[in-house]
């Protein structure tokens, strides 16, 4: 009797196991789907975050602003004045991006998109080889004389985290053709280009 409710026990503790697993790697898989994307060169893993200090920050770094183009300036600001520096084989959060007061173009990148996505903004990534920049749709007169990258027929304004004090509306420094996926991170969404412009 003690062994047939032994065995019965162990075969239930195996099967709870059993079960845990299997929603651990389900759930994992959900998460890899959600921040990783194919390229040509391999797989990018975003570092996007919704977090509420990322959140909190974007809003007082923007109080100030009384229109669209001034709360991506200032974010823009903000990212760009973080010191440039490259990093082996590590990736880092915003939130570490913002407390060691460094990073590349990823953790930059990573970094700005996500303030701008607190804010409601339409921004995507552009990766292109060896390197990462985000796009902006934004409706403003001042912008009208600056040239964009048009998506079917969409005009949208490079945001380049890297270059210190740069401007919305960044020049295009590399070939339409360099370009190998434009990406929604949050979403891990890619963008279906039928018609790439730069003018």
């Amino acid at each position: 009797m003690r062994s047939a409710s032994k065995r019965n026990l162990s075969l239930l503790i195996i099967v709870i196991f059993f079960i845990a697993f299997v929603y651990a790697t389900i759930k994992a898989m959900g998460i890899v789907d959600k921040t990783h994307v194919g390229t040509s060169n391999g797989t990018y893993r975003s570092y996007v975050t919704t977090s509420k200090e990322i959140h909190d920050k974007a809003f007082a770094l923007t109080q100030h602003c009384t229109d669209a183009l001034c709360q991506v300036q200032t974010l823009l600001d903000f990212a760009t004045n973080i010191p440039y520096k490259t990093k082996i084989f590590q990736q880092y959060s915003a939130q570490e991006t913002i407390q060691q007061n460094f990073g590349d173009c990823d953790d930059k990148s990573n970094l700005l998109i996500s303030m701008l996505h607190a804010l409601g903004k339409e921004a995507y990534f552009v990766l292109v080889p060896k390197h990462i920049f985000i796009i902006i749709s934004i409706d403003d007169k001042r912008l009208s004389a600056k040239k964009g990258l048009w998506i079917n027929g969409k005009k949208y304004y490079i945001l380049e985290s890297t270059a210190k004090n740069s401007k919305v509306g960044f020049s295009l420094k590399h070939k339409l053709d360099d370009i190998d996926v434009v990406v929604e991170p949050f979403s891990n969404e890619k963008l279906s280009i039928e018609k790439l412009e730069w003018k």
